[in-house]
């Protein structure tokens, strides 16, 4: 049995590591509460994008964007790998590795397949790999927003057009409430019927100026757009599942400083007794000398 001093020692530190954990929780469930409401916010709108491009999908003869549903043989895969920039989150970072390793391995094995980290997590993992990687947003949710988002959603159109890529997924967490995440990996292109919303109504649009003007606007915003969506859901899902993290951690330091103290008060119990003992025989001694 551990002597009364290490089981102090160790109990002091629990306490520490309990009081961490609970800040991080109540910082967590903040965060969360803003990534929430933006991403709320967002679907809506990014719903309405998708069920406009159902709808233009079936008619499309703008030349400049025919590339966008052009379906082409895969060589060249690029993976839009979205993580966090810190761990203390359970699985979340994880899981989204996995399944990019799985695409890698299984789906697209035999393809030359590049990964776009967004969050330091997935950047490091995949330079220890020696995977083939683009940099350059590995630190976008350092600064988190509409542009930032739109900045990568344009470079992947842009190496896309160029012929850089035959497909492109998104791999992330889907934020569905703070206790539940989604995992997805979600075609992003070419664009393909069978990736939109099937629900989406059938309209007549009268386009003004033009058909030609408003779709090369339009169409390269509604991907950009999906993107965005992406980095703000994995954001809320980080901070979701950060706080559930941190609660079961300050739960379980509760139950191990339980132990620790009941141990305590046995090692406590059991000097007492020895010490007891000792006076009681040592008296004994003395009575019969």
């Amino acid at each position: 049995m551990a002597n009364l001093k290490e089981v102090r020692i160790r109990i002091t530190s629990v306490n520490s590591t309990q009081q961490i954990t609970k800040a991080m929780k109540l910082v967590s469930a903040t965060k969360l509460r803003r990534a929430q409401n933006a991403i709320v916010q967002m679907r809506p709108y990014a719903q309405k994008l998708n069920g406009i491009l159902a709808n233009l999908s079936d008619s499309m003869d703008v030349d400049s964007l025919k590339v966008y549903f052009n379906q082409r043989p895969i060589n060249k895969v690029l993976l839009v790998v979205i993580t966090s920039d810190r761990g203390l989150c359970g699985g979340f970072n994880a899981n989204v590795i996995k399944l990019a390793t799985r695409l890698m391995k299984e789906d697209f094995a035999g393809k030359e397949v590049t990964i776009l980290p967004v969050g330091k997590k997935a950047f490091e993992f995949f330079t220890r790999a020696n995977a083939s990687i683009i940099p350059d947003f590995k630190d976008t949710f350092q600064q988190l927003n509409a542009e930032n988002g739109f900045s990568i959603g344009e470079y992947v159109l842009n190496q896309f057009k160029a012929g850089k890529f035959d497909k492109v997924e998104l791999v992330y967490n889907q934020f569905k409430n703070a206790a539940t995440q989604i995992l997805v990996n979600e075609p992003f292109l070419p664009i393909a019927k069978q990736n939109m919303d099937a629900n989406a109504s059938k309209n007549d649009y009268i386009f003004e100026p033009g058909k030609a003007e408003i779709l090369e606007t339009l169409i390269p915003r509604i991907l950009k757009t999906q993107v965005y969506k992406g980095l703000l859901d994995s954001f809320a899902s980080e901070h979701g599942a950060r706080m559930i993290a941190m609660d079961k951690a300050t739960d379980n330091a509760g139950e191990l400083i339980k132990a620790l103290k009941l141990e305590y008060n046995r090692a406590r119990q059991s000097a007492i007794t020895t010490e007891i003992s000792e006076i009681v025989g040592g008296a004994a001694a003395l009575s019969g000398s």
